[in-house]
């Protein structure tokens, strides 16, 4: 029988399914409209995958990008999987040849752009034929409140109503309340199932630190990185073209990405970092949707970007593998300036909406406390935590309080006394006494406050300004980020009270912390290097002769874990993460010959690796009922233990078995339907024909004429029967 779980190890790989996952799944399968909002790497594709290989039908993958397509249909092929795609990049004949694909029955999934599934002849392809689900990727491009909004992705609901039976999944991985709440709307989505998996990617570290010498800074990070694939964001095409051609100078491996180059150009710099011909690209925010690479270790932003949402995505090309990842932002109040001087080319509402987006972000970066609560709040998630480990703040030395209320009655005096039109750097240049073209323009060196804070230097100014914010005693306009003095502020001027703060910022840890690699089992920390690498030129090899990325032939993870536990035979290799059945006929025994021969040659013996369960019962419930049912407990005495009903354990029994275990055959079963003996050979002479997989089937056939409550009876009745 085919069962999430069974197509999940199969096909997959995998021993357990990641958060939600399996819930997103039972709902699809029960034909209800589900809006998936889960964070890249989460594990959005596998929710639609696998119910498109459980279905009889077709499923439809709306995607904005050929990449993306392109990317998806490798990965599946690689598992055995018939996936095919439809867009401007297939000549005249691969473009039949995928619609008879399609056709035939032969491809059960197909990949499309919103523009491309709205024309007629894919409408007349797919009147044709069962059409069973309809997944929306990017989702958030249907949402005008969303960061990447297309018109084209509005009309999808037109091709709900041409198909009304196939249920409609949309998934994004970005989506604020408000976006999510608007894509619902947009589908026409009655019900709520909407699944919101947490927005915490607890292998990212994540770092803002103040730019102060970005080059310098950049190839400082890279040092730690030798070797490992990672992106690097700027705000301009110039400064990628010029920041690349440093790095080339420096002897790093990188290449520019933006959308001032020729397009074959642009294409083969991405080719070229997606199958690790080249480790770095450097990049304007052009790049990246289409990428699935999982083994994008860093993010660099050397600018700023212009909001949370676009940051969060950017961010969330690290680490798609689950191992730890660095997320790094260099942050100065010069990249806001210009971000606003574009935001002021632009019509109302957009202006204020950006201008709102710009200030989230600059607060998200000046703040001093978790990095984690103010992304997670942003898109409203709660993070209870007091100290993440995972963080810059979080891993920052603890600084000593002191006394800093001259220091802010000054800040205070001199932002009242110019007039509270400024922002925090003017007020500085003030205070230090600077003699700039701006100071002359307002003649403010005229100020009794000019040059009486030079008793300390910028950066410790600017710091004592982000603390005056957050106590309140300041508050900053969100577009241009002027100051002006609160009521709390004038109020401990007047009275002359204390304030306590830091007047150097904390000294932070920019490295992986020991919290984060404690996410990932111990012994796989410690894996052997040099089997890894030779294990890493065997993938790309392979690759290579495919024509396919390395990493659609095994993760950087699946390599990690072969170098940890070096399996000496099929059962072993079979299970590390990632090792499906096609995949092991393909490429198992290319590395099981590698990995005897290492550990044969330094002497090393396999190591045992436990087989994953999932979290979710460490026992899952179906399980503890499954092994007492057969211990001989009545269902009559599981209901009242479990305080649930007949259904309940019937549905936890029907799960037991389609996980591969035995059920004992037992009267009790049989006795709770109400249905002559008649009847109930002619719904096992259905599930004959037709499988016992789905009830809905089942259920047609016989007219309705019995209700599912019998049919979930008979089915464990059937099953035990077979077994």
């Amino acid at each position: 029988m085919l069962t999430a779980e069974s197509i999940l190890k199969a096909t997959f790989g995998y021993d357990t399914f990641k958060p939600l996952q399996r819930e997103i799944i039972n709902n699809v399968m029960a034909r209800r409209d589900t809006l998936v909002i889960m964070p890249t790497g989460g594990g959005k594709s596998l929710t639609y995958q696998v119910p498109a290989l459980m279905m009889e039908g077709l499923t439809v993958v709306v995607s904005p990008l050929i990449a993306l397509m392109k990317d998806q249909v490798e990965q599946l092929r690689a598992l055995g999987v018939s996936a095919v795609f439809l867009n401007s990049s297939l000549s005249s004949e691969e473009y039949q040849e995928n619609m008879d694909s399609v056709k035939s029955g032969q491809s059960k999934l197909l990949y499309v752009a919103p523009e491309t599934l709205l024309t007629p002849r894919i409408y007349s392809l797919l009147s044709s034929l069962k059409l069973d689900l309809l997944a929306i990727d990017e989702a958030h491009c249907i949402s005008e409140w969303g960061h990447d909004f297309r018109p084209e992705y509005r009309q999808l609901v037109d091709v709900r109503r041409k198909f009304p039976s196939a249920v409609c999944m949309a998934l994004t991985a970005t989506a604020t309340p408000r976006v999510r709440t608007d894509i619902a709307a947009s589908l026409g989505f009655t019900e709520k199932n909407e699944f919101l998996a947490s927005f915490n990617r607890e292998n990212l570290f994540i770092e803002v630190t103040p730019k102060q010498d970005p080059v310098a800074q950049t190839v400082k990070f890279l040092q730690n990185f030798k070797d490992q694939s990672g992106i690097i964001y700027c705000f301009s095409r110039k400064q990628v073209d010029e920041l690349a051609a440093t790095l080339a100078r420096y002897k790093y491996s990188v290449r520019p990405y933006h959308a001032g180059l020729e397009d074959g150009e642009r294409k083969r710099n991405q080719e070229a970092f997606i199958r690790d011909d080249v480790q770095i690209i450097v990049a304007t925010i052009a790049f990246g949707m289409g990428i699935n690479k999982p083994n994008v270790r860093f993010v660099i932003h050397f600018d700023l970007p212009k909001s949370i949402e676009s940051y969060y995505q950017e961010i969330g090309r690290a680490g798609r593998d689950g191992l730890p990842s660095h997320c790094l932002l260099l942050y100065s109040y010069g990249d806001a300036s210009k971000i606003r001087y574009f935001i002021d080319q632009k019509e109302e509402p957009e202006r204020s909406s950006s201008y709102q987006h710009l200030d989230a972000m600059t607060r998200y970066a000046e703040g001093s406390s978790c990095r984690r609560k103010p992304l997670l709040s942003y898109f409203g998630e709660t993070y209870s935590q007091e100290n993440c480990g995972i963080c810059d703040n979080c891993g920052a030395e603890p600084g000593s309080q002191t006394d800093i209320t001259i220091p802010a009655q000054k800040f205070l005096s001199c932002v009242k006394r110019s007039g509270e039109k400024f922002g925090a750097a003017h007020i500085v240049d003030i205070l230090l006494g600077a003699d700039n073209e701006k100071i002359q323009k307002y003649s403010h060196q005229t100020l009794s406050t000019y040059g009486i804070g030079k008793e300390l230097t910028k950066s410790q100014w600017m710091h004592i300004s982000r603390q005056l914010v957050e106590r309140g005693l300041l508050n900053q306009e969100p577009a241009y980020r002027v100051l002006s003095v609160t009521a709390k502020g004038l109020e401990m001027l007047k009275a002359r009270e204390q304030v306590f703060g830091q007047i150097n910022e904390a000294k932070r840890v920019g490295k992986v912390s020991a919290k984060l690699r404690a996410s990932l089992p111990a012994e796989e920390l410690e894996y052997d290097n040099l089997l890894f690498a030779q294990l890493r030129n065997k993938r790309k090899e392979l690759a290579d002769g495919e024509g396919v990325p390395p990493y659609v032939i095994f993760s950087d993870k699946t390599l990690v874990q072969m170098a940890t536990y070096f399996p000496q035979d099929k059962d072993s290799l079979m299970n590390m993460s990632g090792m499906g059945k096609v995949k092991y006929e393909r490429y198992g025994a290319d590395f099981l010959k590698i990995i005897k021969e290492y550990a044969r040659e330094n002497k090393l013996e396999e190591k045992y690796k436990t087989p994953m369960r999932n979290k979710d019962d460490a026992g899952r419930r179906y399980v503890a009922v499954g092994e007492a049912y057969n211990a001989g407990e009545s269902l009559e005495s599981l209901m009242a233990r479990y305080g649930v009903t007949a259904d309940t354990i019937l549905n936890h029994l029907a799960r037991f078995m389609t996980a591969g275990n035995p059920l004992r055959t037992a009267s009790d079963l049989l006795a709770l339907s109400k249905l002559t003996p008649d009847q109930q050979q002619k719904v096992f002479t259905a599930f004959d024909e037709l499988g016992p997989d789905m009830l809905r089937p089942v259920h047609e056939k016989l007219n309705a004429a019995v209700n599912y409550d019998e049919l979930k009876i008979l089915r464990l009745c059937y099953l035990c029967e077979k077994r």
